[in-house]
């Protein structure tokens, strides 16, 4: 019972030892990884399916028909090919793996939160699920989105080839190209996820990061740039316009936060230099507590009374003394 108390305590204020922590860490991942690799394996009962849905977009915008070299709007195509035995094989459980990653999202992001700010008050630890529940969506959007415009780079990339000159793209380099994408675009979503927990951590005011937003644009439109293959203007335009949106959206939340943080805090009208005032009234002001009795004098000592006249003495000692 004793041991439980303490565990609980311990869990409420989120203090723990660095055992602790590492087992805790190790739990968190054990969880992640075993969700993982569940959905991994019942994604590649579904492998053509899952083939099917990621080659469709390429092939509908530069596949080639009939094993001609051009396509039949007019543009360069490309055939998608496999080099080695072990290619299909290696292909299958890229896929599959890639699969139990983005279809796992909620489980892992679940238990990152639930790890990074153990912290929290115990009323606040309940925005774990909500970073879960909203980062999940988010993280799919952001992979959809880069899912959507990689037809759209294929067709500038392959613009580049000279005429009658056959392209032929390796299977299993499209889909690290993809899986590198809808990673990076997945994440990027997460934006307003991280500036929302430093937020509510502590760490950043709502202020701070909308004086961020000059820089935050440049940045995000660079960053833009650089993870769409092609470079063109509309696809990182499709990137940066939506995190700039989701960036807004963190930003106006945080500010939100923030006027609900001051309401409760007392001295949110202070400056940094002004001194709050303080409060001395006792916890308990009903409370009573008895005053406790003098020592009896030894019997060597006198009280005063026998000495006569001169300082009253207590317990032997005059008030000099």
């Amino acid at each position: 019972m004793l041991k439980s108390a303490r565990k609980q305590e311990k869990d409420a204020e989120g203090r723990m030892p660095l055992l602790d922590h590492l087992r805790e860490l190790r739990n968190r991942l054990l969880k992640a990884v075993l969700a993982i690799v569940l959905v991994t394996i019942v994604a590649a009962f579904f492998q053509k399916e899952i083939y099917d849905f990621l080659l469709r977009p390429l092939l509908a915008s530069v596949g080639c028909k009939d094993g001609v070299v051009t396509a039949v709007n007019g543009k360069p195509c490309a055939l998608l090919k496999t080099n080695t035995l072990l290619a299909p094989f290696t292909n299958a459980l890229k896929v599959a793996l890639m699969s139990g990653v983005l279809l796992a999202t909620p489980v892992w992001l679940y238990q990152l939160w639930a790890f990074v700010a153990p912290g929290l008050h115990q009323g606040e630890k309940r925005y774990a699920y909500a970073f879960a529940v909203v980062g999940a969506p988010l993280f799919l959007s952001g992979g959809y989105l880069a899912y959507s415009i990689l037809p759209q780079t294929a067709e500038i990339m392959l613009g580049f080839s000279p005429e009658n000159v056959q392209n032929q793209i390796e299977l299993d380099s499209y889909l690290d190209l993809l899986v590198r994408m809808v990673v990076v675009f997945g994440l990027a979503f997460e934006l307003p996820l991280l500036l929302i927990a430093l937020n509510m951590t502590g760490v950043v005011s709502g202020k701070r990061m909308l004086s961020w937003w000059r820089g935050m644009v440049v940045g995000l439109t660079a960053f833009a740039a650089i993870a769409t293959p092609g470079g063109e203007p509309i696809s990182m335009l499709l990137l940066a316009g939506p995190l700039a949106v989701l960036y807004f959206v963190a930003v106006g939340f945080s500010l939100l936060n923030d006027k609900r943080r001051d309401r409760k805090n007392p001295d949110a009208e202070l400056s940094d230099d002004e001194a709050s005032q303080l409060d001395l009234t006792p916890e308990d002001v009903g409370r009573v507590e008895p005053v406790p009795a003098p020592r009896r004098a030894l019997p060597e000592q006198s009280t005063g009374e026998a000495d006569g006249p001169g300082p009253h003495r207590l317990n032997g000692y005059d008030d000099i003394t």
